[in-house]
């Protein structure tokens, strides 16, 4: 059968995915690999926010002056560069990532993995079903023999101040498919696509103002945020901290009718060509169908259970337990930023990774392991998430920070050395500058969290990533010996810091 069913005789699935980008991909894949079938509906491009507008083509944007940036550190590369960065063949490259926009290999690999297509909107309409609103306009309505999955994902949050929306800001989606570089660019906002948007346009030659309420990457380790802003600044970035933006207009002017102009909280203003808002997320749940069930008060198959009623609001996150199943329904599943758990695709794809298997096991009659760390739960999302922020330095982190672990109660000891010192950093590039935090739960010698600041750290993250989610005592860390020189030194440094456990 044909990917893109649409018109297919099929009105009914075992398994039924609402949004196809990568986390409701990998929700279908796992289901056909447990023996159900199974459709996903989609109104854009399979793929979704990942392939096309967040993940693989921002870090296209960043990853060339990334590369010029660390060759210009190394005596020998640097004498070798002669020219600038070339935006046009970054955003050519750009293109390729995203396979200028078009999801046809995506709907290939759906094909190859025996997963139907339903082109549209679609909405859940009664218990197990499914409404389809088709692109050629017609209705269709599917039925579900046992799950129906939410995979919306999220927009971009677009806050409430005078004039922003009437100024036809940026999102991450027009900023990631930039055709026309600006010669200024304001990023209300202070997280992660706003350091990472920085970074990239300023390598591009655009004056770049961050407007941030408070710090920049505000729940991440503070030296982290500090030292991206004391490195944006270094490469021309104007970065206003625990700044409010009360006002916007266009300005009108002639030499710059289409600019607009940002009041601030002090008084002053700022006026850019473009302004960028990258103040949060919200979820995509208004129009799915949300409000044929919040209202349902039966229990069991067909129904919610007596927690159910009211649970499920139009523009609200949903809440799940860790099998991802909708709490109060036996038959609804939500995954990835819908519920608000880990805004992360690497950690939706896993929840749906989970849900897959349990829709299966659950159908089949198969055991269901839903223990923490077992096969059929997220239980990562909770104290083990990692996250890397493509800054220069970049920031890789994972688990617990101390402010974080101290307020869930743990009796922690906090860990910290500069990566610089380590040998593998030196022959890496010269005058490398970076940090290391390792946060210990003393009461059982495992480690919480570990946070990196410094070039290419992204390449340590998973070594952290084992450790906490194995929670490998500290005196077994001590027999995992790090290749010399490599800047995975830094894990014997930061051990010789704690102290050998029992010396």
């Amino acid at each position: 059968m044909s990917a893109d069913s649409s018109h297919s005789s099929t009105d009914n699935y075992d398994v039924i995915i609402i949004g196809g980008g990568a986390v409701g991909e990998n929700v279908a894949d796992r289901a056909v690999q447990g023996g159900l079938t199974a459709l996903i509906v989609e109104h854009e491009l399979v793929g979704g926010e990942c392939s096309y507008w967040a993940c693989m083509p921002s870090k296209a944007l960043l990853r060339s002056a990334q590369a010029l940036r660390s060759a210009s550190r190394v005596p020998g590369a640097a004498e070798a560069i002669t020219g600038s960065l070339d935006v046009a063949a970054v955003l050519a490259r750009r293109n390729y990532m995203t396979s200028d926009w078009s999801d046809d290999g995506q709907v290939s690999w759906l094909n190859s993995a025996g997963i139907d297509l339903a082109r549209g909107h679609g909405r859940i309409s009664g218990p197990r079903e499914v409404t389809v609103q088709g692109d050629d306009g017609q209705s269709r309505i599917i039925t579900a023999t046992h799950a129906v999955v939410i995979a919306t994902g999220s927009d971009a949050l677009i806050p409430h101040i005078p004039g922003l929306a009437e100024s036809a800001p940026w999102t991450s989606r027009e900023a990631t498919s930039v055709t026309d570089v600006p010669a200024s660019l304001a990023i209300i906002g202070g997280g992660v696509i706003a350091v990472e948007m920085a970074t990239a346009f300023a390598s591009f030659g655009t004056n770049v103002t961050i407007i941030a309420r408070s710090s920049l990457l505000g729940g991440l380790e503070p030296f982290a945020g500090e030292m991206v802003a004391a490195s944006l600044r270094e490469s021309g970035v104007t970065v206003l901290l625990d700044t409010e933006t009360v006002r916007v207009s266009t300005s009108g002017a002639e030499d710059a009718p289409d600019a607009t102009t940002l009041e601030l909280g002090d008084g002053s203003t700022v006026t850019a060509e473009k302004v960028l808002v990258a103040t949060g997320r919200t979820p995509r749940t208004t129009d799915i169908g949300l409000d044929t069930l919040a209202g349902d008060d039966g229990a069991g198959a067909d129904g919610a259970g007596a927690d159910g009623a009211g649970a499920l609001t139009p523009g609200e996150w949903i809440r799940t337990d860790d099998t991802m199943r909708v709490q109060g329904f036996d038959w609804l599943y939500a995954v990835g930023d819908v519920t608000k758990r880990a805004l992360l695709t690497h950690q939706g794809k896993y929840q749906a990774r989970a849900a897959g298997d349990v829709i299966a096991a659950r159908a089949t009659g198969a055991e269901v392991d839903d223990a923490p760390w077992g096969t059929h739960v997220a239980t990562a999302d909770h104290e083990a998430v990692p996250q890397v922020t493509f800054s220069d330095p970049a920031v890789a982190s994972v688990g617990l920070t101390a402010e974080a672990a101290k307020k869930a109660g743990y009796n922690i000891r906090v860990v910290d050395y500069e990566i610089g010192k380590v040998a593998g950093a030196y022959v890496h590039e010269d005058g490398y500058t970076g940090t290391a935090r390792m946060v210990v739960d003393e009461s059982r010698s495992v480690i919480l969290g570990v946070t990196f600041v410094g070039p290419d750290v992204s390449e340590l993250l998973h070594a952290a990533t084992i450790a906490i989610v194995g929670e490998v005592p500290i005196a077994r860390l001590w027999h995992a010996v790090p290749a010399y020189p490599t800047i995975n030194e830094v894990w014997l440094r930061l051990l010789e810091t704690y102290g050998r456990p029992g010396s």
